[in-house]
C-alpha cells in the first residue's frame, strides 16, 4: 500500500474516533450550555450546538442540513480524487488533505445523525470568546494550515532559480 493511502488511513483512524468519542463525551455528560473552566479567563469546556457553518453561518436556513451533507460529501470525494492522483513522494499533502478530510467526515456524521454539530472547546479572553469549537474543526484548521504551506513552498519552490552548481 502507497504511503498516501497509510498517512490517510492512520490519520482518519485517529482523528476520527477522537472526534465522535470526544462528542459522545461532552453530549453524555453535560447539558446543553453547560460550561467547565478548565483554565481561568481563557479555556473552558462549553456544550454548544452548532446548526449551521463555521460561525453559525446558515444556520437558520431551512436547506441548511441537505446543503452541508452535500458540502461534506462533495469534500469527501474530492479529497480522496485528488490524494489518489498524488505523487508517492509527497508526504506533507496526503497528511494535511487527511486532517482536512477527517474533519469533514467527523463534522458530517454530526450533520447527518443530528441535524447540528456538537461543539465544546471553547476558547476566550475573559468575557471575548472566539466561537466554540471541536477536534474536527481543530483538524480541518490545522489541514488548511499545512496546505497553505504547502502551497507557499511549493511557490518559492518554482520561483527558485535551479541550481546551476557543476556535477562532480
Amino acid at each position: 500500500m502507497a504511503i498516501k493511502y497509510r498517512i490517510l488511513l492512520v490519520t482518519l483512524g485517529i482523528v476520527l474516533p477522537l472526534d465522535q468519542l470526544t462528542k459522545i463525551y461532552i453530549d453524555s455528560r453535560f447539558a446543553l450550555y453547560e460550561s467547565v473552566r478548565v483554565i481561568e479567563n481563557f479555556f473552558s469546556i462549553t456544550y454548544v450546538r452548532n446548526p449551521g457553518a463555521a460561525f453559525g453561518i446558515l444556520s437558520e436556513s431551512a436547506f441548511r442540513i441537505p446543503f452541508f451533507i452535500t458540502i461534506g460529501l462533495v469534500a469527501t470525494v474530492g479529497i480522496l480524487w485528488y490524494i489518489s492522483r498524488l505523487e508517492p513522494e509527497r508526504k506533507w499533502l496526503p497528511l494535511a488533505l487527511a486532517l482536512v478530510l477527517s474533519g469533514a467526515v467527523g463534522n458530517l456524521i454530526d450533520r447527518v445523525r443530528l441535524g447540528e454539530v456538537i461543539d465544546f472547546l471553547d476558547v476566550h479572553w475573559y468575557q471575548h470568546h472566539w466561537p466554540a469549537f471541536n477536534v474536527a474543526d481543530s483538524a480541518i484548521t490545522v489541514g488548511v494550515g499545512m496546505l497553505l504551506i504547502d502551497m507557499w513552498r511549493e511557490e518559492k519552490r518554482k520561483k527558485s532559480p535551479p541550481s546551476t552548481a557543476p556535477k562532480p
